[in-house]
């Protein structure tokens, strides 16, 4: 199921803590030099792993921000994964999407997808929920860093 919601969630016209705890993220790696890409990694409602995209910080292939959240919260049993969502500034690119489906979470939280549709039809398809938030902090920030860098963000996406 897909739900595309405006930039406030239904809490009036505050923002679902967790998606600030990811634009927090995002906006980390931002100052870092890096991309500002931000996730977090909940479990019955409390934050086990965040993370921005770190691949310019530490030299890496793979360090996106889903990725980095992955791997800060640890290993972990299956069932935690099964019972988790994952909030994201930016939709998921194939790798991400790859480790969504990987471990069986069952909900995304998607800042935005207008500046890069990732894999959302992939999850779609596997029976994941998806909720696309269009908010526009998250679209902001993207497309101001894809103007500014554009070399950066196109070597991010593999293009």
């Amino acid at each position: 199921m897909t739900t595309n919601q405006g930039a406030s969630p239904a809490k009036g016209n505050t923002m679902d803590e967790f998606m600030q705890a990811a634009i927090e993220e995002a906006r980390q790696g931002l100052r870092e030099g890096g991309i500002p890409i931000g996730s977090v990694l909940v479990h019955q409602g409390r934050i086990i792993g965040r993370g921005h995209n770190r691949r310019v910080q530490r030299g890496s292939a793979i360090l996106h921000g889903e990725m980095d959240a992955l791997e800060n919260a640890g290993r972990l049993p299956a069932r935690v994964y099964k019972e988790s969502v994952i909030y994201t500034t930016l939709s998921p690119c194939p790798m991400c999407t790859g480790a969504i489906l990987l471990y069986g979470i069952p909900k995304v939280v998607i800042g935005e997808n207008q500046t890069f549709m990732g894999g959302e039809a992939l999850l779609r398809d596997q029976g994941v929920e998806l909720q696309v938030l269009q908010d526009e902090t998250c679209v902001a920030l993207m497309r101001e860093f894809i103007q500014a860098s554009p070399e950066l963000w196109n070597e991010d996406i593999g293009e």
